[in-house]
């Protein structure tokens, strides 16, 4: 069996529960609001910590990296580690005679 209602959502019959269905449904679409409206500030400031650690963490490795490695005008006088020979050299040729 088919039913066609032209009803709308809404009750027609009675009054007072058209009121409440309004307001329940107003009530429920504030609630939503507000709890979307905190849930993206919670969301936000988890961010914006999880960013800041990072980028604080970076920073440190950073530091640490830069105060290790000597800068460009130590490398002249800083002596080579143990074991490591240090020069110059040319390349006279490429090509090998093979005879």
């Amino acid at each position: 069996m088919i039913r066609n209602s032209t009803r709308s959502g809404i009750p027609v019959g009675n009054p007072i529960a058209n009121v409440l269905v309004v307001v329940a449904g107003i009530l429920a679409i504030g609630v939503s609001i507000i709890l979307g409206f905190f849930a993206f500030v919670a969301l936000s400031a988890l961010i914006l910590v999880v960013a800041a650690v990072i980028g604080l963490r970076l920073w440190w490795f950073n530091r640490k990296l830069r105060q290790q490695s000597p800068s460009d005008g130590d490398t002249a006088r800083r002596k080579p580690p143990a074991g490591v020979i240090e020069g110059e050299y040319r390349v006279v040729s490429r090509d090998r005679d093979e005879a």
